[in-house]
């Protein structure tokens, strides 16, 4: 048998201490055509990773280096894992030094650049990149995935809740005007910075609404949805901090736009969506306890489990999404956007199913 070199494509991680910076890591190492070549983080640098991420003891050999662009321009593809509004001039270096990027920031998630000034309270320096960035869901963009130098990987709730809203708004199953969403998310998704919220005392035990009104993940949701499905939306969106630490689910209750749909039409229209999907479930068995999408069983996996219920009472359609906000939602959502790009299979470095009991 002839001996061959299998091509390790080398990345790097800029902004890898934070909870999605870890998950990034964690889920490259086990990639079997990834190189990581630089993590970066200003708090620690000089510090082996594995002393922010624990886990990643005896696996991660790498310490932490500056987050300067020289540090990282020997990738080919840096993954940029910081806050909102700290992402978009890094970028814009690491294009010109051209370089691919696949940003897990707000900054260029949005088409519309006044938009920025709405939803973030900036003014976005680089319009020009936010018609080239391509929206990194691949059940909705794989293909101008393959080919994008600039991918902005999209807000963890917003994931949710565009897989659970195309199938059924496109098919012109729900009234595209009374569209409300009430998402729960875990405590992993406000980051890795100490805030009062996350203080034990405040955070536990806790099923807190935040931001009830004029969400910034709602901008993400309109735009994906409203171009998915020919034609524009109007949602209302809740988010609710509760006493878990990762996961997210999203209840979507909406009015049918005519007959109420059957339980078949309901079927028929995600499976003709994703039924190809390699991370797209469909759970509704009224006979199991875990019969309808759950976040617990999600944790680690970059599947996204999707359900559904119709309630005749009320002429009311009930979507459920449930995902890992910080794989699906994020780090394992970059990198099947990264194997998409290099032609991997779009399983690898993610086939980690879950854990049960957890």
């Amino acid at each position: 048998m002839e001996d061959y070199e299998v091509r390790l494509v080398k990345v790097a991680v800029y902004g890898a201490s934070g909870y999605v910076g870890g998950e990034l890591l964690r889920i490259l190492l086990s990639h079997s055509s990834v190189e990581i070549t630089a993590a970066t983080s200003k708090r620690f640098s000089g510090m082996p990773v594995h002393k922010v991420h624990p886990n990643l003891r005896k696996v991660c050999q790498m310490s932490f280096v500056e987050p300067k662009v020289e540090n990282v321009a020997n990738a080919e593809v840096v993954f940029t894992a910081l806050p909102h509004g700290q992402s978009t001039h890094v970028v814009k270096t690491l294009l010109d030094r051209g370089l691919k990027v696949i940003d897990l920031g707000a900054d260029f998630r949005l088409k519309d650049p006044s938009a920025y000034e709405k939803w973030y309270g900036f003014k976005h320096p680089y319009p020009e990149l936010l018609e080239k960035a391509v929206y990194g869901l691949p059940e909705l963009h794989r293909d101008e995935i393959r080919t994008a130098s600039l991918i902005a990987v999209p807000g963890c709730m917003a994931s949710a809740s565009i897989l659970a809203l195309v199938p059924p708004v496109k098919n012109g199953l729900v009234d595209r005007s009374q569209i409300f969403i009430d998402a729960k998310i875990g405590s992993s998704g406000a980051g890795s910075s100490p805030t009062l919220e996350g203080y034990h005392p405040e955070r536990y035990n806790v099923v807190r609404p935040y931001k009830p009104a004029g969400h910034r993940h709602v901008a993400e949701i309109v735009q994906e949805v409203s171009n998915a499905a020919g034609g524009g939306i109007v949602i209302g969106f809740s988010p609710h901090s509760v006493n878990i630490v990762r996961g997210i689910l999203v209840t979507v209750h909406a009015r049918p736009s005519g007959r109420l749909p059957s339980f078949p039409d309901l079927w028929r229209c995600y499976r003709q969506a994703y039924d190809k999907e390699p991370f797209i479930r469909l759970v509704r068995d009224p006979t199991m306890v875990h019969g309808l999408p759950d976040p617990k069983y999600l944790m680690g996996s970059n599947f996204a489990d999707i359900g559904f219920e119709i309630d005749a009472d009320s002429n009311r359609v009930i979507l459920f999404a449930a995902i890992d906000n910080l794989v699906k939602g994020a780090a394992g959502n970059a990198v099947q956007c990264f194997n998409i790009i290099f032609g991997f299979d779009e399983k690898e470095g993610l086939t980690f199913p879950g854990l049960h009991p957890a």
